[in-house]
């Protein structure tokens, strides 16, 4: 069972590979410690998730005409989704784990990451109820993840009595400037700053922002800030930072606990975190086998059939639903304490 995992190893999103890497590997070993997928045993090609988006699908669709891939699973970033749908999913099923911006309408893709609706939009209200944040600045790298969910963002706040979004900045990835967006912050005024720029650009931002002193003037909220980020930031420079997800290293429940405990007898104690990435790149091997199971192969009419009904599981995330092709979860805000996240409120729940 030949398995092409798209994982970020360059460009900003680089910070989070080694632990997506290292999700992926537990899924697998774990897997071939039984029997596979369909009694097959997985092998893992590693395709960089961090290149060109024409790059990446450029390389999958080679493995994929030399049959060297059955299946594909991946977290990476939108652009490089859309790339791949039309090199990979029509012709083998593709499970992308990352939180993205909602509407993937692509039969052969299966998704298993947070949209707006389910936690950066309820993590504002929540932010607003607890903290009073009311007067919102959107940050985000220039492509289609950031730009989409702003619009979702926007939409959203209009039903929000009393909260405004008073500034909306995009930055090319990569940039390291990012002072006319401080300074564009500091003219709005505001009291919460959404952060969706990728990887070692929020590092960036967040340093600067705390030089700037506006951690003294206003939160900010990330829906892809996970402890590598806060590592990478420091921890002068993280408080005030808030974060959503459907996963931290520091949640307290049995499922994560007990995901931990195979994750450090696996790797030892000088792993990567499990971060939220990387936990759902474990997750995407696990759905994909679940779904060929249920399906009986590999055949992507047969495991949309298999999917339609919807169905219940237990993983680490704890009980979530696979419906509509997209899969249901809690959700949890977490607050920077230094260099650690704190899980304060479970924000969404799987009914």
């Amino acid at each position: 069972m030949r398995l092409g995992v798209v994982i970020p190893r360059s460009g900003p999103s680089g910070i989070f590979g080694p632990s997506c890497a290292a999700g992926t590997q537990l899924a697998v070993d774990e897997l071939n410690a039984r029997d596979g997928i369909l009694g097959e045993p997985v092998e893992v090609t590693t395709i960089d998730g961090g290149a060109a988006p024409d790059v990446v699908a450029t390389a999958v669709a080679g493995l994929r005409r030399q049959g060297a891939v059955d299946a594909v699973v991946g977290w990476h970033n939108s652009a490089v989704r859309r790339a791949l749908v039309a090199a990979a999913a029509p012709v083998v099923p593709y499970v992308y784990t990352a939180t993205y911006e909602g509407g993937e309408a692509d039969d052969a893709v299966f998704l298993t990451g947070e949209t707006p609706d389910r936690h950066v939009i309820p993590a504002m209200r929540w932010m607003g109820e607890e903290h009073g944040v009311r007067r919102w600045a959107v940050v985000g790298s220039d492509y289609v993840w950031p730009r989409t969910t702003a619009r979702h963002i926007a939409a959203a706040v209009r039903e929000m009595p009393g909260t405004e979004i008073a500034a909306t900045a995009f930055a090319p990835l990569g940039c390291r400037d990012v002072a006319p967006i401080l300074d564009s912050i500091e003219r709005a005024d505001v009291d919460g700053v959404v952060v969706m720029l990728l990887g070692s650009d929020a590092v960036l931002f967040n340093r600067a922002f705390a030089r700037r002193g506006l951690s003294d003037r206003c939160v900010r909220l990330g829906p892809l800030m996970d402890e590598n980020m806060l590592l990478a930031t420091g921890a002068a420079a993280t408080r005030g930072v808030y974060s959503t997800a459907g996963f931290y290293e520091s949640l307290v429940t049995a499922p994560c606990l007990d995901l931990g405990g195979r994750y450090a007898r696996r790797f030892g104690t000088t792993a990567p975190p499990l971060t939220s990435p990387g936990e759902s790149c474990f997750e995407g091997v696990q759905l994909l086998a679940e779904l060929a199971r249920r399906a009986g192969s590999l055949d992507v009419p047969s495991m949309n059939r298999a999917a339609a009904d919807g169905f219940r599981y237990g993983s680490p995330r704890g009980d979530v639903v696979f419906d509509g092709r997209h899969l249901a979860q809690d959700v949890y805000v977490a607050v920077a304490d230094a260099l650690d996240f704190d899980v304060v409120a479970r924000i969404s729940a799987v009914a």
